[in-house]
């Protein structure tokens, strides 16, 4: 089953961080973390669905979100919560 991509995989004092990396060379529409939408953010909640299969108890775990705007750069900690 072909779910789809997660850029990072880190851990962070026992939480597995699953981070996607989005960049854009202007805010002109919205900018790299409004290009996160509500499509991609249920592909990335599926795609670590998929890839927590292979634990036998699942550690914590929460997403951030790496967003590169031109020369800024964001980090967004727990960008999606259930």
């Amino acid at each position: 089953m072909r779910v789809g991509e997660i850029d990072l995989i880190m851990q962070d004092v026992g939480v597995l961080v699953f981070v996607e990396v989005r960049s854009r060379s202007s805010t002109r529409y919205g900018g790299a973390a409004a290009s996160v939408g509500p499509v991609k953010q249920q592909r990335l909640w599926r795609t670590a669905e998929h890839y927590l299969m292979r634990y036998r108890h699942p550690p914590a775990c929460r997403f951030d979100l790496v967003a590169m705007d031109g020369e800024s750069l964001q980090w967004i900690r727990d960008m999606l919560r259930r």
